[in-house]
C-alpha cells in the first residue's frame, strides 16, 4: 500500500484558471487554487472496479459510520447505461447490515417525478435487492445552512433524519448544469426534496424551474452540500467511482452522450472536498483525446467553482496524500 503526497498540479490550476475565463460574469475567486496549509486528507484509490474494490476502499473510511446508515446513490433513469453496477452495490451492503440505499424525487420531466414513478423505475434498473427509501416521500424539512451567503436552510426529504450516518457512493461523471458530478452533487441534489429543496437550488421561478447557472448554481449546490455535511458530520464518508465518465449525468438516462474516456478506478475518503478533488485531477491527467469533452463540460460550467467554494466554506481541503492499495 503506497502512500503518496499530492498537491495540486500546475495543470490542474492552470485549467481553473481556464475556467473562470470561460465567462465574462465568473466571479473572481471562481479558480481559487487549492488550499496550500494545513493538515492534508487522506484519499484511498484502487484500480479494481468490481465489487472488491468498493468493500476495499470502504473499509478504510467507514470508522464513524455508526447506527443506521443511508446509502446515499443514484439510482437512475430508466435502462440508464452508465449507473453504478447493482451487484456490486448488492456486495458493498453485505457490509453495511444497518445500510439503507436513500433517494430522492426529481425536479425535472422524468417517471421519477413521483414516487410511484420512481418505484417503478427502481424495479426496470434492477435495484430489487434491497429496499430504497425515497426521503420525501412523505414531505420535506428545513435544516441549516451555517455559514451560507445565499441560503440559511435547505429542504430536505423529511426522511433523511431518520439516519445516524450517511455513505455517499457516487458514480463520478459529467453534468449539463454542474459541469461534473462527484460526491458534493450527489448529496447537493439527491438529497434536496424534489418540490422545495431541488427548485431553491435551480432558482425555479413559476415559467422556468432552471433559472440559475454557473458559478451560482454551482454556489448553490455548494450551500445545500453543506447543510447534509453538518447535520451527519462527523458520521459521514466518500465514495467516487471513476468508471462510464460520460459528459452527461445519470439523469440522462439513454440519452447520455457515449462514454470517451477510460475507466479510472475509486477513491474514497471522510473529506468530501478532498474525494472531489482527488477525481478532478486524475480526470485531468487523461489523454487529450480522452479529456476534451469532460474538460470542455466542466470549464464552461464553471464547474470548478465547486471546489474553490467548498474550501471557503471550510468543508474540507484540496491538498491530500493518496493512498493506494494496490501497492
Amino acid at each position: 500500500m503506497k502512500k503518496t503526497e499530492i498537491s495540486l498540479p500546475g495543470l490542474f490550476m492552470a485549467c481553473a484558471c481556464l475556467a473562470a475565463c470561460s465567462s465574462p460574469d465568473a466571479p473572481a475567486e471562481a479558480a481559487a487554487p487549492a488550499q496550500t496549509e494545513g493538515k492534508k486528507a487522506v484519499v484511498y484509490f484502487t484500480r479494481d472496479l468490481s465489487a472488491e474494490g468498493l468493500k476495499k476502499v470502504y473499509s478504510k473510511i467507514n470508522q464513524n459510520l455508526t447506527g443506521k446508515v443511508a446509502i446515499k446513490l443514484h439510482t437512475g433513469e430508466p435502462h440508464g447505461p452508465n449507473i453504478l453496477p447493482r451487484e456490486w452495490v448488492k456486495e458493498l451492503l453485505t457490509q453495511i447490515p444497518n445500510g439503507t440505499i436513500v433517494e430522492t424525487n426529481v425536479l425535472y420531466d422524468s417517471p421519477r417525478q413521483t414516487t410511484k414513478g420512481h418505484r417503478e423505475t427502481l424495479k426496470i434498473n434492477g435495484w430489487t435487492f434491497s429496499p430504497v427509501d425515497i426521503m420525501d416521500e412523505d414531505g420535506a424539512v428545513m435544516i441549516p445552512v451555517k455559514g451560507g451567503k445565499h441560503f440559511k436552510e435547505m429542504s430536505v426529504g423529511k426522511h433523511m433524519l431518520n439516519y445516524d450516518s450517511m455513505l455517499v457512493l457516487t458514480h463520478f461523471k459529467g453534468h449539463a448544469m454542474g459541469g461534473y458530478g462527484g460526491s458534493m452533487k450527489n448529496i447537493a441534489i439527491g438529497c434536496a426534496d424534489a418540490k422545495i429543496g431541488k427548485a431553491m437550488i435551480h432558482g425555479s421561478s413559476n415559467d422556468n424551474n432552471w433559472g440559475t447557472s454557473g458559478a451560482r448554481f454551482q454556489e448553490n449546490m455548494v450551500e445545500s452540500a453543506k447543510a447534509t455535511v453538518d447535520h451527519f458530520a462527523p458520521h459521514i464518508a466518500f465514495i467516487n467511482v471513476l468508471r462510464n465518465m460520460s459528459v452527461d449525468c445519470d439523469c440522462a438516462g439513454t440519452s447520455a452522450a457515449p462514454v470517451k474516456a477510460h475507466d479510472i478506478g475509486i477513491l474514497a475518503s471522510t473529506d468530501l472536498v478532498a474525494v472531489d478533488q482527488a477525481s478532478i485531477d486524475m480526470v485531468y491527467q487523461l489523454p487529450e483525446a480522452e479529456l476534451h469533452d469532460l474538460k470542455e463540460r466542466i470549464e464552461t460550467r464553471e464547474g470548478l467553482r465547486q471546489l474553490s467554494y467548498m474550501k471557503e466554506l471550510g468543508m474540507g481541503t484540496g491538498e491530500y496524500e493518496l493512498v493506494d492499495l494496490d501497492k
